[in-house]
């Protein structure tokens, strides 16, 4: 690959990892709310409906389609309603307690700490991330994550979601960088990869589930580690 001097990064799903923080969250939530009781009877089954949903409304938020509080309102409701809750059951501050809890989870994906250390001493390395201010500094500062990372560039503040092409020029012009020395990595084929390439700028598909990789995207990897080989 072509020699770059700046390194853009997804965080959730690409270096936290977002279903398995959620799921220890989740677990610990289902207890605490004695969900079983009110007829969520499955704990397993809740988790899979939440993770769906959630999925779902994250890729409308990337697109513009939905609001974070349309997200916030929906995700548990929706899975709560799926899975057969009565609307007059569902426990207050749910939401509130969820996003209270989750980003203080330190998962990461494997190898995160020793690629991004490598990576820090060669590259410039920057973040650019479609969550929410008050969730993702506290995942960075928990995570030990903030310290390899001169920009962190939250959409919320920009005004503009990864995939829109402002957020992209938003982080090149703060970190004094250019297209062509470049590169964005992350999970998501709309948000990360198709954002990135049709904004003029390489990527690289972060894939750790081995799905089907599209023709038309260039380079995947299927672990992070695999960075410090290619870069």
């Amino acid at each position: 690959m072509k020699r770059y001097t700046h390194l853009f990064f997804d965080l959730d799903h690409t270096i936290w990892d977002f279903d398995r923080n959620a799921e220890e969250t989740l677990h610990e939530l289902y207890e605490l709310h004695g969900l079983q009781a009110l007829g969520v009877a499955s704990k397993v089954a809740f988790i899979e409906t939440y993770t769906r949903n959630n999925h779902q409304l994250w890729a409308d938020y990337h697109l513009g389609k939905i609001t974070k509080d349309a997200l916030r309102q929906l995700r548990f409701n929706k899975t709560f309603s799926d899975l057969g809750m009565h609307p007059d059951l569902i426990p207050a501050g749910f939401e509130d307690a969820y996003v209270q809890l989750c980003p203080t989870k330190t998962n990461l994906f494997p190898h995160a700490h020793e690629t991004l250390t490598y990576l820090h001493s060669k590259y410039k390395l920057h973040l650019i991330t479609n969550g929410f201010r008050e969730s993702q500094d506290v995942k960075l500062k928990g995570s030990g994550l903030a310290e390899y990372f001169q920009h962190i560039i939250i959409s919320e503040e920009v005004g503009f979601n990864k995939p829109h092409q402002a957020i992209f020029e938003h982080a090149l012009n703060l970190a004094g960088a250019t297209k062509e020395e470049s590169i964005m990595i992350g999970d998501s084929l709309e948000a990360d990869i198709y954002g990135a390439l049709n904004f003029g700028m390489d990527a690289i598909y972060f894939n750790p589930l081995k799905m089907p990789k599209p023709t038309d995207v260039p380079v995947q990897i299927h672990s992070l580690d695999e960075l410090t080989r290619l870069l």
